[in-house]
């Protein structure tokens, strides 16, 4: 886009200093690009017209448009609470229109006897039919005023944005910019790239998005514009994965040797799968590339993503050189040392832990060891980034439920080195591919969709308060078989903004029912000192507890066989991601194992899919497609977040799966001719670059 849309977005008509301010705070429009890039999120056909009679509850949640005659006006109310109605009829009904602000300007504007086009949210109340703050327009101004399109966009906003701006508002300030703007719109896709995709230019995609001349033309409007965007995202990852490529040499593992092999041969727990394999052989064409290995290795719960990080530690091993592995919890990393040490046992293999809670002795082996190459495998928490910790020669790193960690954390494990050492992310979360390719699209990504032969299905039941007895008698059955059972609720204490189950409440339930000395109860929170959770943690794992009564502290990193249920309270409070990580604590042994979901009577039409999905399927991956067409991308990584890992206005990478292969197609192409975009024809191309390169909010490949 040329400069003029460079321009502050106060220089529109209509807008001016105080808006601008507000339209940059609020929606984050700084110029008249931004405030074209602006796109409706939908669109009402302003040519048509409903009768009163017409409008029923099923036009609550959409704007109408009437045409009807003032027949009286009230006021209400005083100061602050004031509020204004205009009666209205026309020859099928009647309504009333009620303001609370700008009631002085409003009043003025409405002439009872004059007929007027209304267009607004209609509510009905007792069969009575109300508008709030609609638009109103006199017949006479509604036939004389220039028409753009016949379908009026919704814009996104925000309430103090539509205390003085209402949609119409920003739809005439959009017109007013466009007016102007529309001469010294460029092009900034080649031309051979709109005749491969067959794409709108942009002056045609901008105009028809903001007054789309046909459904057909909006259709085009917006594939065109989403293209731009995950074009935009695509050439700032593929330029970032290309420069990290060319500027870090990998080091070359390229043995096979006797710790691998032994280890595959003599010491597996159970035979790998064909996912596993295919993963390890991934990651064992990238030890011999020449080129800095960065790969994120996603897999379900108990998909065995532990055996391959392992069973590739081991190749460094064999080919000289040190690996590490960091994990976000101290139980995880203890257990991760358990499980590796136990193992690899009777093996010329040297593992040992380093976390925040290690004593004197366990750290100085640790230091010592690493230091001087005697180690070769490190396992530890955030301890293991602590710059007294020193590599005699690290060339592996694995980072397990590395969103748990923040970029300059995972960073440091990059520096342990000189040359940056083979990278391997690990996270429990399935990840849609397509979203994958864009929060990860400058990882390699590899994708464990297996599970290990012999592991039942969990059986999963959504149970409601009133079947509490229900639950506590098949508890009872399942202790009485030896077994043991999670509860998990999502408050600690009550609260009074939230009804939800808390946990101090159910845990006096459960020892009413379960009572000691014949059952034990065990407590896990966050508000716990971490010796008392270790503790709790203990006696579970070693089954001197029946049931462990915890909040989703237990997400990751427990590793119970013997536990078979898990109770999840109040469950509409859990996202999808969640709900499927707290079930991936049962199903680990040999027996039958069960997750309930408990909730309230009272469900909202989303919490009741989340649930059904849960109770039909044990497949992460579909809950994952499922939970992003809920809740967007928020939820990805089983922690809310805001928003997109880019700044994408328009596109969704999982809507637009089979648009963003296209793009990622169309920018490798690009780049393989011009990896730097310095051709001319290229300049608005790298002009889209930067814009996304900028935006990107988490950066999985970050090497110092």
């Amino acid at each position: 886009m040329a400069s003029y849309l460079d321009n502050s977005v106060k220089f529109v008509t209509g807008v001016g200093e105080a808006r601008a301010k507000l339209l940059e705070k609020e929606l984050g429009i700084f110029t008249i690009g931004d405030l074209l890039r602006h796109y409706p999120f939908r669109y009402i056909d302003r040519t048509k017209i409903y009768p009163i009679e017409a409008i029923n509850e099923q036009f609550n949640s959409t704007m109408v448009q009437i045409r009807a005659r003032v027949t009286g006006v009230a006021y209400s109310g005083t100061g602050r609470k004031q509020r204004f109605s205009a009666f209205v009829s026309d020859a099928t009904g009647s309504a009333e229109l009620l303001w609370f602000n700008g009631i002085k300007w409003i009043e003025k504007s409405i002439e009872v006897g004059k007929e007027y086009i209304i267009f607004g949210k209609p509510a009905l109340f007792r069969g009575e039919l109300s508008m709030v703050h609609p638009e109103v327009e006199s017949v006479e101004k509604a036939a004389n005023r220039t028409v753009q399109s016949g379908m009026q966009g919704i814009y996104p906003s925000t309430e103090k944005i539509s205390s003085s701006l209402s949609n119409k508002g920003i739809y005439t300030i959009i017109s007013n910019a466009w007016a102007k703007a529309e001469e010294h719109i460029v092009e900034h896709l080649p031309e051979w790239l709109l005749k491969k995709y067959r794409l709108l230019s942009l002056k045609e995609a901008l105009h028809n998005i903001h007054f789309p001349q046909s459904e057909a033309l909006l259709s085009e409007a917006k594939r065109r514009l989403k293209f731009d965007e995950l074009l935009g995202v695509q050439l700032a990852i593929q330029s970032r994965r290309t420069d990290r490529m060319e500027r870090n040499t990998g080091f070359m593992m390229p043995r096979v040797g006797e710790m691998f092999n032994s280890f595959y041969n003599e010491r597996l727990p159970f035979p790998l799968t064909g996912a596993q394999k295919r993963v390890i052989k991934e990651i064992r064409q990238d030890m011999i590339s020449h080129h800095q290995m960065n790969r994120l290795l996603q897999g379900d719960v108990g998909s065995g993503k532990t055996m391959v990080a392992l069973m590739s530690m081991l190749l460094a091993v064999d080919n000289g050189y040190q690996a590490c592995m960091m994990a976000p919890t101290e139980i995880l990393a203890r257990q991760h040392f358990a499980t590796i040490s136990r193992q690899t046992a009777g093996m010329n293999l040297q593992v040992a832990i380093l976390t925040g809670a290690s004593k004197t002795a366990e750290r100085r082996r640790a230091l010592e060891g690493i230091a001087s190459g005697e180690i070769d495998i490190l396992i530890g928490t955030h301890a293991l980034i602590e710059d007294k910790v020193q590599f005699a020669n690290l060339g592996y790193v694995v980072i397990d439920e590395q969103h748990r960690f923040g970029v300059e954390q995972r960073a440091k494990l990059w520096t342990k080195n000189q040359q940056p050492p083979h990278i391997l992310v690990m996270t429990a979360t399935p990840i849609p591919r397509t979203l994958a390719m864009t929060l990860y699209g400058d990882l390699d990504v590899s994708v464990i969709d297996e599970l290990p032969p012999g592991r039942q299905p969990i059986r999963t039941y959504h149970y409601y308060d009133s079947s509490r007895l229900k639950l506590w008698g098949f508890m009872h059955k399942q202790i009485a078989l030896g077994r043991q059972i999670y509860v998990v609720y999502p408050l600690i204490k009550e609260s009074e903004s939230m009804d939800y189950k808390d946990l101090q409440d159910g845990f006096e339930s459960i020892i009413r029912d379960f009572p000691q000395p014949k059952y034990q109860v065990s407590v896990c929170h966050g508000q716990m000192k971490p010796q008392d959770k270790e503790e709790s943690m203990r006696q579970f794992k070693e089954h001197e507890a029946d049931i462990l009564v915890a909040t989703s502290v237990i997400e990751v990193g427990v590793d119970v066989p013997n536990a078979t249920v898990m109770v999840i309270e109040s469950a509409e409070r859990f996202g999808l991601s969640q709900l499927h990580q707290l079930r991936g604590r049962v199903g680990r042994g040999g027996e039958q194992s069960y997750c309930i979901l408990m909730s309230g009577e009272k469900l909202s039409k989303e919490a009741r899919q989340r649930l059904q999905a849960m109770c039909e399927t044990n497949d992460g991956f579909r809950l994952a497609e499922l939970d992003m067409k809920l809740r967007g991308a928020g939820d990805i990584n089983g922690t809310q977040q805001s928003g997109m890992a880019f700044d994408l206005k328009i596109a969704n990478p999982t809507l637009d799966a089979e648009l963003l292969s296209t793009a990622k197609e169309a920018a490798i192409i690009v780049l393989a001719d011009d990896a730097t975009l310095a051709k001319r024809e290229n300049s608005g191309l790298k002009a889209l670059r930067a814009r996304h390169a900028g935006m990107q909010r988490y950066d999985f490949s970050m090497i110092s």
